[in-house]
């Protein structure tokens, strides 16, 4: 159902990861960040958040967190000093301290960056005596919780490596340096979201963000994900749930998802590619049959190697849609 309504939603987002390292642990060697208990790998919202908003600058949209030229990254008070400079430029007048108290700049400052309408924003206020200053929070209507691989994974068994530079400031010859370089195997990645549209009216987020938001999570991994420890990570399924009137106790959609092994003489830690397994959404469509008269959509996309069950019955429900990637 698309009427221009934001309604609440919620969201899950699939991709593999095929011999890369999702998300390095800074505080552990930069290994993929994994459970020790489950051994399922883990992915930060802020990671998938990274992706999307290289994606959009690439795209030509502007976003509160962003980067310099140099790959530093701008901290909250240079960034909000930025866009107010850019504000006087564009519009003559002058923006005040206080963004929420400006509503010419609030209302410019939002429209403006895409990552502040769907996922909110922290803005530093400095205090005019020079003593401790306070912040004032946009909280966004879309969240992403943690991201988990729906099944256990294993590291690359191998992972020291070797790299070799030329000689620096006059020095003849080559010179080597051994150093990790930890990767999984391979995992299929699940992330959960949340659509609230109460918060989305303070944000000023407006279904053409939804857009764009579906459009960056399926485009921004084979857009971003281009970097020697990053690529190998694909796009795998992609479903969002429209409700009429209020969020009922859905929970996490990942709940209802299950793999089922193509080989049951190959353990579930040993699988190497996506066609080691067939997603089961039969459990996903059984929760959300018990929900029926609440759902106002569906919006669905999957990739053309992913093996599913189950998905005709999805197709069957009022509001089903596809989505073109």
């Amino acid at each position: 159902m698309d009427d221009g309504v934001i309604r609440n939603a919620d969201i899950v987002f699939l991709y593999d990861a095929k011999l890369t390292n999702p998300n390095g642990d800074p505080d552990d060697e930069n290994r993929p960040r994994m459970d020790p208990f489950t051994r399922r790998a883990l992915v930060s919202d802020v990671r998938l958040k990274r992706y999307l908003r290289d994606y959009w600058i690439g795209q030509g949209l502007d976003v509160w967190v962003r980067t310099r030229e140099d790959g530093t990254r701008l901290d909250a008070s240079t960034r909000l000093e930025d866009l107010r400079q850019a504000y006087a430029q564009e519009t003559g007048q002058q923006a005040g301290r206080r963004t929420r108290d400006e509503a010419g700049f609030r209302d410019w400052f939002l429209d403006r960056l895409i990552d502040v309408r769907l996922f909110g924003a922290t803005l530093p206020i400095k205090a005019e005596d020079g003593g401790r200053g306070l912040s004032e929070q946009y909280t966004g209507p879309v969240q992403f919780a943690w991201g988990y691989s729906l099944h256990e994974v294993e590291l690359n068994p191998s992972n020291s490596i070797t790299s070799t530079f030329a000689g620096r400031g006059g020095e003849k010859g080559e010179y080597g340096t051994i150093g990790k370089d930890w990767r999984l195997l391979y995992a299929l990645i699940g992330f959960w979201g949340h659509v609230a549209s109460q918060r989305a009216r303070h944000t000023r987020m407006t279904p053409a963000d939804l857009t764009t938001l579906e459009q960056g999570l399926l485009r921004c991994l084979t857009s971003e994900a281009t970097t020697r420890s990053k690529v190998g990570q694909t796009p795998r399924l992609y479903v969002r749930v429209d409700w009429r009137d209020h969020s009922p106790p859905f929970g996490d959609p990942r709940d209802g998802l299950k793999l089922l092994p193509v080989s049951e003489e190959l353990p579930v830690e040993r699988w190497r590619s996506i066609e080691e397994y067939v997603l089961d959404l039969q459990p996903l469509v059984d929760r959300l049959m018990r929900y029926r008269d609440q759902i106002a959509g569906i919006r669905y996309w999957r990739h053309d190697e992913l093996n599913v069950r189950g998905e005709e019955l999805l197709r069957a429900l009022d509001g089903f849609s596809m989505v073109r990637a």
